[in-house]
């Protein structure tokens, strides 16, 4: 499966970010909460290394909190300033500005005792595709100021934005990066919806989302969708058939997913598996956890 996806925009934006990184004081990146490491690039590393940095759990309402206090412990422990966030119904997005101007206190007096007074803080956000940053800048400015959508590239050039008199953010696309270090991060990736689906082959991509919650949350596609190792093993004693193409064929036996011939649809399964866990309908899940 090919688990890489950079369009030429992408290209792009890192150019745009460049050079506008001069003029900016803080970079809040947001990372999907459910991946907190693999959802950060690594060029938004190598572009803030001298900027004040904001990191936003982002999706918590997705995530496993447990889990999430796990992340938010390693990353402030590195030194990092962390909030987690449920971006689309803005309950917290008054702390983020709070912490915005808290991280910014310091530049902010010594722009004071040079003369230099109104001038309002500059932010960058910046992160993966679809991880909701053009949605919390819309909850941030109580407007509908960024294009969204539930899929990514929907941004594509740069935005900025007025929060008052005091903030102006700079929107910008979500942005993967040319090369992956492991496949564990694309296949992470691919799997909350940062890349392009119509380039995966989204049966694949279920079967090894099955054997993710398979070690982290056992039991869970059973329960969710009312199989059982009956009828698991009934699809797994066909010819050719595997454990994981035998959950699928369960799966869809249940929910009525049948190919003429009554051939359960392996593929239908897959992709309702797929979306149940990319909107929650499958509990609060997370897919990796700090290295200790």
């Amino acid at each position: 499966m090919n688990l890489q996806w950079y369009p030429g925009h992408m290209t792009k934006a890192i150019r745009m970010m460049q050079e506008n990184i001069k003029l900016i004081d803080i970079i809040i990146e947001l990372t999907d909460a459910r991946i907190p490491a693999s959802g950060r690039n690594p060029d938004i590393d190598e572009l803030g290394k001298n900027k004040y940095r904001l990191i936003i759990l982002n999706k918590a309402d997705l995530a496993d909190p447990s889990v999430t206090n796990m992340w938010k412990s390693f990353y402030e422990k590195e030194g990092s300033l962390v909030i987690e966030l449920n971006s689309r119904t803005g309950g917290e997005a008054g702390k983020v500005k709070d912490l915005v101007q808290n991280a910014c206190a310091e530049k902010t007096e010594r722009d004071k005792k040079r003369g230099i007074v109104g001038r309002p803080i500059r932010a960058m956000v910046a992160g993966i595709p679809n991880v909701g940053k053009s949605t919390l800048i819309n909850k941030l400015a109580g407007r509908a100021s960024a294009k969204t959508g539930n899929k990514p590239g929907v941004t594509k050039g740069k935005q900025w934005i007025s929060l008052g008199k005091n903030m102006q953010l700079l929107d910008t696309p979500g942005i993967l990066w040319p090369k992956f270090e492991d496949e564990t991060t694309g296949l992470h990736l691919a799997l909350i919806g940062s890349m392009n689906d119509d380039n995966l082959d989204i049966t694949e991509l279920c079967g090894e989302l099955i054997k993710l919650l398979d070690e982290y949350y056992p039991g869970i596609i059973k329960e969710k969708y009312n199989i059982d190792d009956e009828l698991i093993d009934k699809y797994r004693g066909l010819e050719g058939a595997t454990y994981l193409s035998s959950v699928l064929s369960a799966v869809a036996d249940t929910r009525k997913l049948i190919k003429q011939g009554a051939e359960p649809d392996m593929d239908r399964a897959a992709a309702l598996i797929l979306d149940d866990f990319r909107n929650g309908r499958m509990g609060r899940i997370s897919l990796e956890r700090p290295k200790s």
